[in-house]
């Protein structure tokens, strides 16, 4: 057997183990019957860390045994991670009798990375979750330990820390499965572009999808060696629902080719295949032919904002506040002659959402060993002033300095090894301890305007439980990958004849039930939200 052959049956083998892990877990958490609410016990291997009382009852945090946790983020680690855990692991050690070994994903098919690490079977005692990673989705199915009575005898502090509503907010089936973030932000999306091109040859501030598209063509006949538009192999995501996102004010990402909008949740529609979705195609063609985006997108891997940042292209279709304004910082330091703008999308489709608490937060998996001394870890993580501004901002003096109430980067984004929240610590972050850059005030000035017209979550709360059509999807996911991405990327000559290629092999991956028995469920969740 090849290398190349071994390592694919290794890969199959890991997902059918996910699969059968996530559909025994799934017998007895699935909302359908007595036991609604109840998830499976943690993993054998798992040991109890609390001291039982006299009449059984676990009462105090039991460190007398030193553990290494596992704590998984997704991304990129910062140069100077190990630094920072070495710094962390000396206080955790002395606290809790405990180290901590952080770990990425990168960025590079982080979900499939993410869907094997829950599968596996291997240690993860922390994980980031989120709307974005199916948190809702694999809670239903059993993927993380319930944390309600973990919880007042693990981490009190950090149980009375976080409000009792956004307790509520991130609960599956009557349980709690997250630690949810408390700041509140809003991650809408919004153009991105560089401005200062954008003045140089007097173009339209982007508004909505025709005035962005004629700033990439300005780009396109004016900057020979940029490409106009970033964008990378997550077609799906960066671009087709972002494209979606802007133009037709769905209510959320929808998978599977449902249509539902935010003005009318109760009225769902399939998009793959309506005129609607035709048009969208035809307009992606269109920047494809014009060569508004890079020929071999899907085989590109940088990130979006890398790709801004470093100037190979010029605009984003659509990032958050945050993520602008990290660019923004980054630019200052490496092109302080560059500028960008920034038009968020609720100014365009009047959908302001503030971040639901499920967005960001960190769960603890069923193959933990460890259960009570990682919730207690996570506490220090965010109510432990000194862990928090390490693991969010490095060492004062060495990577950042504050100056006039201000966070300030030392060096630049080259010779700084940790610039702020290098690692990833959105879900860890706490508003009493934040620190901002000067340039964050225009962030904030943007939530104030999305403040006025900030609109209820419809869709966010909702958890799909596709144990019904697991093998569909899965089959699904497929063709995709194969017929309709390049459709999506511009890439398929004919967009009619692809379109009708991909309908057809979707129908035959099962299309029909799975959107049948998702708009069951959505029907259900509505009904039962009183959401109209």
């Amino acid at each position: 057997m090849t290398k190349k052959a071994a390592k694919t049956v290794t890969l199959l083998l890991t997902v059918i183990m996910f699969i059968s892990v996530l559909a025994a877990c799934s017998s007895g958490n699935n909302g359908n019957n007595g036991n609604a609410g109840k998830t499976n016990e943690p993993a054998a291997t798992t040991e109890s860390s609390a001291k039982p009382d006299e009449g059984g009852e676990k009462t105090a945090l039991d460190t007398s045994k030193k553990v290494e946790l596992q704590f998984y983020m997704l991304g990129d680690a910062p140069k100077d991670l190990a630094i920072i855990q070495e710094e962390i692991n000396k206080m955790a050690l002395e606290d809790l009798n405990a180290t901590v070994k952080f770990n990425y994903t990168s960025w590079t098919d982080w979900d499939q990375k993410y869907k094997l690490l829950l599968g596996s079977g291997q240690q993860v005692d922390l994980i980031f979750t989120a709307d974005w990673t199916q948190y809702q989705s694999y809670a239903k199915k059993g993927a993380f330990q319930p944390l309600d009575e973990l919880l007042p005898v693990a981490a009190p502090k950090l149980n009375e820390f976080v409000p009792k509503d956004m307790w509520e907010a991130v609960k599956i089936d009557g349980k709690i499965f997250t630690v949810p973030a408390t700041y509140k932000e809003y991650v809408t999306d919004g153009f991105v572009w560089r401005e200062d091109l954008r003045e140089k040859y007097n173009l339209p501030v982007p508004v909505d999808i025709a005035t962005f598209e004629q700033y990439l063509d300005g780009i396109k006949k004016n900057e020979s060696t940029l490409t106009p538009l970033s964008m990378n192999s997550d077609v799906k995501t960066n671009l087709m629902d972002r494209f979606r996102g802007v133009a037709h004010a769905p209510v959320g990402a929808l998978p599977y080719g449902i249509g539902i909008k935010y003005d009318t949740p109760n009225e769902i529609y399939s998009y793959w295949g309506s005129d609607e979705q035709k048009e969208d195609l035809n307009t992606l063609k269109r920047w494809q032919d014009n060569g508004y985006m890079a020929k071999n997108v899907l085989n590109v891997k940088d990130t979006l904002q890398d790709q801004i940042t470093s100037g190979k292209a010029a605009a984003i279709l659509g990032d958050n506040p945050n993520r602008y304004n990290d660019m923004v910082i980054k630019l200052q330091s490496t092109h302080p002659d560059w500028k960008l703008g920034y038009t968020p999308y609720p100014k365009v489709n009047g959908i302001a959402t503030p971040v639901h608490p499920i967005h960001n937060g960190y769960a603890i998996p069923v193959s933990s060993k460890n259960p009570e001394r990682a919730l207690a870890f996570y506490e220090k993580m965010v109510t432990d002033k000194r862990y928090n501004l390490l693991t969010q901002y490095g060492i004062e003096g060495k990577n950042y300095e504050v100056k006039d109430g201000y966070y300030t980067m030392i060096g630049d984004s080259n010779t700084n090894g940790f610039p702020r929240e290098g690692m990833n610590g959105w879900a860890w972050r706490n508003p009493e301890y934040m620190l901002f850059d000067k340039n964050y005030d225009g962030v904030k000035a943007i939530f104030d305007e999305l403040d006025k017209i900030q609109v209820p979550d419809k869709f966010t709360g909702f958890a799909e439980d596709y144990t019904a059509y697991q093998a569909e999807r899965a089959a699904l996911e497929q063709v995709e990958k194969q017929y309709l991405f390049p459709l999506q990327a511009g890439l398929v000559k004919n967009v009619d004849e692809g379109l009708q290629t991909f309908l057809e092999k979707a129908k035959q991956a099962g299309l029909e039930k799975i959107q049948a028995e998702y708009t069951k469920q959505w029907q259900a969740y509505v009904t039962a939200q009183g959401i109209k």
